[in-house]
């Protein structure tokens, strides 16, 4: 027999199971969120900490994906503003950068215009002289330096954030909770999880899978089967040096291939990232590896030569992102969340794969309306759009 029945169960405490478990909560629903280890303990807490519109993005042509982040970074300044802060960005383009100063001044034109012209999309071409105060950048080379906004969180703490919030609004929580099977029926899902030890029950008349890299895992537990999208999972590793804090987010252009890779100033020191390098090991163990340590400090010391001597690695971390499977590099695939149900008319169950930390609420709100139909009616409690993001003690 089930221990307790609950509008919605959600499996993953990251950042987009938090998203889920907030956005259900605020709609009036029962919620209870399951996570195996701690809230925010995998990717959720080893991306690049920006809250951002995803300028490289242009390149690729997802401007819907851009203007929704450029949305949700407006809300996330004016809902969180203890947690989420803008810092100057700033773009330096060299003789030799493939990426020339009209192509850069286009993008950030086209950045500012979905942004609906915020007040924060604004940009300029420093002058020569302004580029003195850049940190020891490089000068051999350069012909212009452009400083655009966007924002920096602690991803970490953000999605203790949204937790706390949908516990405000009576959701639930169970950590650590191993999810061991599912079983859909017609009226929902009975889940059964084991907690210290312990094998538990509970029944929902939806399962959201916000597992993260462990989504087709949690499929594979369920029954009847369920369809698996083909995903890679692509390592993204950051270092943190010893280096003196930037005054800003250097975006930059990696020599070795042309990606784009940030400096960012973190907790008084340096961070680098990130990678995209497709994993095929087991993603309980992501370690970064000495290849991408290597591929980030040279592009440290390829545009800070001003260094004295070769910095110290201070930390360095990798989480995974859920990309779909095709053939073409990573850095070209489409970064948009897939939901993914087991039925269009009567959902009991949704799989959310990928997914972006700045647009995690609108992807909880387009995964509430998914499954819309096959939950009571409630009386909402609060609406996301305006929910207060606090820090938790």
């Amino acid at each position: 027999m089930a221990e307790a029945y609950y509008d919605i169960i959600v499996i993953g405490g990251g950042i987009h199971g938090a998203g889920v478990a907030q956005a259900a909560a605020a709609h009036g629903y029962s919620v209870l969120l399951l996570e195996k280890s701690a809230i925010g303990a995998a990717t959720s807490s080893k991306s690049s900490k920006l809250i951002h519109g995803g300028l490289r993005y242009l390149e690729t042509f997802q401007l819907g994906l851009v203007k929704e982040c450029l949305h949700e970074r407006t809300l996330l300044l004016r809902n969180a503003p203890k947690l989420v802060k803008l810092l100057p960005f700033y773009i330096p383009i060299y003789q030799y950068t493939r990426r020339r100063p009209w192509q850069i001044h286009l993008g950030l034109q086209l950045y500012r215009t979905l942004s609906g012209f915020n007040r924060d999309s604004g940009f300029i071409k420093l002058d020569v002289h302004g580029w003195q105060s850049l940190n020891g950048l490089d000068q051999d080379g350069l012909q212009a330096v452009f400083q655009y906004y966007d924002a920096q969180t602690d991803d970490a703490e953000l999605t203790n954030a949204v937790l706390r919030s949908a516990q405000q609004l009576d959701a639930e929580v169970l950590v650590p909770a191993t999810f061991i099977s599912a079983k859909l029926h017609q009226h929902g899902c009975d889940v059964h999880v084991t907690t210290e030890g312990k094998e538990q029950s509970y029944s929902c008349a939806v399962l959201v899978n916000a597992a993260g890299a462990w989504v087709n895992e949690v499929l594979k537990n369920c029954t009847p089967q369920m369809r698996t999208l083909g995903v890679d999972h692509v390592q993204g590793t950051h270092v943190v040096i010893n280096d003196v804090a930037k005054a800003g987010v250097f975006y930059l252009e990696a020599p070795q291939d042309r990606r784009a890779v940030f400096v960012i100033p973190w907790q008084g020191q340096c961070m680098i990232g990130t990678t995209e390098t497709v994993f095929h090991g087991d993603v309980n163990n992501v370690k970064p590896l000495a290849e991408e340590i290597r591929y980030l400090l040279d592009i440290y010391n390829h545009y800070f030569v001003a260094a004295k001597e070769a910095p110290d690695i201070v930390d360095s971390f990798a989480g995974l992102r859920v990309l779909p499977r095709t053939s073409g590099a990573p850095t070209k695939r489409v970064r948009d969340t897939l939901l993914l149900t087991d039925s269009d008319n009567n959902p009991r169950l949704i799989t959310l794969y990928g997914g972006k930390l700045t647009a995690y609420r609108a992807t909880a709100e387009k995964t509430i309306q998914r499954v819309r139909r096959s939950l009571p009616h409630r009386k909402p409690r609060g609406d996301t759009r305006s929910l207060s993001l606090q820090p938790v003690e």
